[in-house]
Order: C-alpha cells, then sequence, then structure tokens
C-alpha cells in the first residue's frame, strides 16, 4: 500500500532575482485577479514590475529569500514520520506542491506519478479554506495530475483541536517568556482579502473568526482578543478591522500588544517583515511599550498530529469533512459544502 500525501502553499522566491516572477505568478492567477486572462496577464507583469523593488527589500531583510519552502520542507517530513508511525504498513511519501513558486504543480505531478501512490490525500498548509488559496492550488493540481491513485482532499481544519492548541501554546510561551506583562491585548492578524470576495461566498472570514474563537477559548489569561486583516493592497474595499487600525487602536487605549499570525502555519514575509517589522515599528511609533508576537506552530507537535489525522481520516474515505468545523450553508464557495475532491 502507497500513500501520497501532497501540501499545498503559496511558496516565496528563492533568490531576489525570483521576486518578480513570483509575482507575476501570483497576480496572473484568476483567483486573486478576477479578470479575463486577456486583461489579467498584462496587469499581472505591471504589478510585478512595480511592486518587485520593494518586494526584494523585504525580501532582503531575511536574507534575500524566503523561508517558506525550507519551512514546508520540515513539515513534510515531520508528518512523514508520524505517518510512518501511526501506519506502519503504509508506505507514506510526503510531496509539496507551491503554487506561485518552486517546486510547482506540474513537477511535483510527475514526482508523485513516478511513485505510483494506490491513494493520494491533498493537504492545504491554509487552515482556513479560502476560493484565492486552497481552492486555487486544488484547481491547479487537478489540471497537472494524470497520474495513478484514489485522490481525496482536505478542505480545511479552523478549529480542529491540535491546530488550536499549537497556537494556544505559542501564544501563552510567548507572553510567559516577556514575563507575563500585564494589559496587554491579544491581536488574532490573518491576511485580508477584498471583501466582495467573501461577499461571494467565501468562508475565509468566518473560518479565522472561529480559530480565533476556538484559540481565545483556550487563554482566559487573555480576555482582551479581537480579529483583524493585514496585507491589504489596490484600492478595494478589504476585510476589517486593519491591522495596522488595531495597533493604534491599542495606542489609544493604552493597551501593550501580542500578536498572533492565526491564518499562517509556516515564518514567511507577513510574519517576519510586516509583523516584526512594520507593525512593530508602527507600534515603538505609537508608544506602545510591549510589543509581542507569537511564532507560527510549523512543527509543533499538536500541529503536525492535526495534520496527521486530516489524513487518516481521508484516507479512511470519512464521508464527512475532516474536523469539528462545517461552514454555513450561506458560504457556497467552501468545498466541503461542494464535495470539491472527493472522489
Amino acid at each position: 500500500m502507497k500513500r501520497a500525501v501532497v501540501l499545498f502553499n503559496l511558496g516565496g522566491p528563492d533568490s531576489l532575482k525570483a521576486v518578480r516572477p513570483f509575482l507575476f505568478n501570483l497576480f496572473r492567477d484568476g483567483a486573486i485577479i478576477q479578470l479575463p486572462a486577456l486583461a489579467r496577464y498584462p496587469l499581472a507583469a505591471l504589478i510585478a514590475t512595480t511592486r518587485n523593488r520593494t518586494a526584494q527589500a523585504n525580501y532582503a531583510i531575511m536574507g534575500g529569500r524566503s523561508p517558506l519552502l525550507p519551512e514546508t520542507e520540515k513539515q513534510a517530513r515531520a508528518l512523514e514520520a508520524e505517518l510512518g508511525r501511526r501506519t506502519p504498513g503504509v508506505e507514506t511519501r510526503v510531496f509539496i506542491s507551491m503554487r506561485y513558486w518552486k517546486p510547482r504543480a506540474d513537477e511535483t505531478a510527475r514526482a508523485v506519478a513516478a511513485f505510483a501512490p494506490d491513494e493520494i490525500v491533498l493537504l492545504p498548509l491554509y487552515p482556513q479554506f479560502s476560493t484565492t488559496t486552497s481552492a486555487s492550488s486544488i484547481r491547479d493540481w487537478i489540471r497537472a495530475y494524470k497520474g495513478p491513485g484514489r485522490t481525496r482532499t482536505v478542505c480545511c481544519y479552523p478549529t480542529a483541536p491540535g491546530f488550536v492548541a499549537a497556537y494556544a501554546q505559542a501564544i501563552r510561551q510567548t507572553w510567559e517568556a516577556a514575563g507575563r506583562p500585564a494589559n496587554v491585548r491579544l491581536l488574532f492578524s490573518a491576511h485580508g482579502l477584498p471583501k466582495r470576495i467573501v461577499e461571494a461566498g467565501d468562508p475565509y472570514q468566518a473560518q479565522v473568526e472561529a480559530s480565533a474563537a476556538a484559540i481565545a477559548a483556550l487563554l482566559p489569561e487573555f480576555a482582551d482578543w479581537k480579529v483583524c486583516y493585514q496585507s491589504r493592497v489596490g484600492r478595494l474595499e478589504w476585510l476589517g478591522p486593519a491591522t495596522d487600525d488595531e495597533v493604534r487602536r491599542a495606542a489609544a487605549d493604552g493597551k501593550g500588544l501580542l500578536i498572533c499570525p492565526v491564518a499562517f502555519v509556516s515564518e514567511h514575509v507577513e510574519t517576519l517583515v510586516e509583523l516584526d517589522h512594520e507593525y512593530a515599528d508602527l507600534a515603538r511609533e505609537q508608544g506602545i511599550a510591549t510589543y509581542l508576537r507569537a511564532p507560527t506552530p510549523t512543527v509543533a507537535e499538536s500541529f503536525i498530529g492535526t495534520l496527521a489525522d486530516a489524513v487518516q481520516s481521508e484516507a479512511a474515505a470519512d464521508p464527512a469533512p475532516f474536523g469539528p468545523w462545517l461552514c454555513p450553508a450561506d458560504y457556497g464557495k467552501c468545498a466541503c459544502r461542494q464535495g470539491q475532491g472527493r472522489a
């Protein structure tokens, strides 16, 4: 019995020269810019050109490349080891498929086909489902993979106990390491989306808020908490409140801050630059004395355990979606409700 697990993530440039083509790949995705290809491709080229210098400066802070692939490789090895321990009779190999940079779906699909698995479990490293992340990666994989194996897909796991516990532990450990400072507000910061995407049935916002509530329920010492959204670009109306606005509000309220990147399971530019530098600098400018940031779970034992649980649930052909969460009926773009990938 051979099982392939394919981890999906965004990807990130592996050199400063790769920043511009990475941005082009990102913005030419129809899930990101919802225009016909004839208009989308030149617009993606323009955005990649105009944002290249600023983006390169951000990646330079991290040593000239994104750490996302090395982080994902650690997760892949940890998950492979955990599944090997749980199911010794199954030869499990974990592969990585990045959406906008190497290794991309075509390359990974060839590697999986060469492995010739009996079953394949597609596992997005996006805890909260969105048409712009998980759905885009799943569609790209379906296009690329023509090899053997029954395929099943993990949709999301925004309130899975191990996932929630990993974040709660990271928050508490960060707070305790700082000496348990008083009067601290907990901000759950997630990557933003244009509001029109959510209004069209995307469940992302509902799932982010469910994740935050489940984590906060394990942290009674943080009764003052709030969800906010970072990384907005362009002129469209985005989900709010914005993280930078919440930093200013905390200053006005005389609060310290502890920020949890609730929608990110690996360190990358949004955490290591945006949270650790840009918002930290803003907090200092605003006179906030305490600014803390909890790390992403990466290879936390309970998080890897959740991923293993998800794989085993799908491999067992459980007809119910993995985890306790089910999107309300209003969120028709949810893959759980559409039965996406369950074949």
